[in-house]
């Protein structure tokens, strides 16, 4: 883990950035519905893809200037049909064959020359989106924005739900599970960076003591403010193959986004969730994006759909002036 002793001085921060910010272009963007719930231990993210598009997206990415086409839901199964198999890694040949068809339709989304833009579901489809990119482009980098650190394996998961373990998954660092036929590993290991963490496990700590991540807990936003730990961490995964943004909607105060599947008190607030994506877009590194954990069943009105809509509006590009 990146300590945060070795940030270079804000004013040598600043200056290093100003240059990289540019106001992104139109362009073609591929949705892509998720609607699995599998690697979770609560239901209803399922419904996640629908309640966003209902709050609008196509017609929000539409007046920003984006061309959009949606593909539709993959194929997923259903927990009631299904049995959850190994209690440390639950539903996870279901989980991988529905990654498998999340990752084909994000390669042929970025061959084609579009960003894809997947709809969780459960975090679990990251694996998905990520397989599918490093297919097209070979390993690349993360921004993981999340109240979770998603670094368990079966071994050290406290639950057995996989969208625990995806990014380890996707770092080559959950354990055999996870080898055979996923396409994985996905990512390079020193362009990680996650920010909003809140909610960690022991397994998960003593991971990122031994990897070159960049990490912005909750702590560090208070103290910082989510401009440098976003800045700071899209300048430490940037660079060749790709530059994937992950967007859990539980790195939100629940208070804002009350219709997620594992709220945690003290995430980023309205604004500051705003303000990380508005960077994300200004700095023109992301190639994709996935939206995920929206659970309506637990929402107000679709509070947190509508809000899934306007982050990923501003991680597009959208401008208040």
């Amino acid at each position: 883990m990146v300590p945060l002793a070795a940030s270079p001085s804000l004013i040598s921060w600043e200056a290093s950035l100003a240059d990289q910010v540019v106001q992104p272009l139109p362009q073609k963007v591929a949705v892509i519905g998720a609607a699995l719930d599998l690697g979770a231990g609560r239901r209803g993210v399922d419904m996640g893809p629908s309640a966003i598009r209902y709050a609008g997206l196509d017609a929000r990415l539409t007046e920003i200037g984006h061309e959009c086409f949606d593909l539709g839901n993959v194929e997923t199964a259903v927990a009631e049909a299904t049995s959850p198999g190994d209690e440390r890694a639950r539903f996870l040949p279901q989980i991988r064959e529905a990654c498998e068809r999340i990752g084909e339709r994000v390669a042929r989304s970025a061959e084609d020359g579009a960003l894809p833009l997947v709809l969780g579901g459960d975090h679990s489809v990251a694996l998905g989106s990520l397989a599918g990119l490093a297919r097209v482009h070979g390993r690349g980098g993360v921004l993981w924005i999340d109240a979770h650190g998603d670094l368990n394996s079966p071994e050290t998961s406290p639950t057995g739900n996989v969208h625990g373990m995806v990014l380890a998954a996707a770092l080559g660092l959950a354990g055999p599970a996870f080898e055979d036929g996923w396409g994985l590993p996905a990512l390079d290991r020193t362009r990680v960076a996650l920010v909003a963490v809140r909610s960690l496990d022991e397994g998960e700590r003593l991971l990122l003591q031994e990897l070159d991540a960049k990490v912005f807990t909750m702590s560090d936003v208070d103290r910082f403010g989510v401009e440098r730990a976003v800045r700071e961490s899209l300048t430490h995964i940037a660079g060749p193959g790709f530059v994937h943004v992950s967007l859990d909607m539980e790195a939100v105060d629940p208070d804002v986004a009350p219709g997620v599947g594992t709220p945690v008190r003290g995430g980023l607030s309205y604004r500051e969730a705003h303000l990380a994506l508005e960077l994300v877009a200004e700095s023109g590194l992301a190639s994709s994006l996935d939206v995920v954990e929206v659970n309506p069943i637990l929402d107000r009105e679709n509070e947190t759909g509508r809000l899934a809509v306007e982050l990923a509006a501003s991680a597009l590009g959208a401008r208040i002036l």
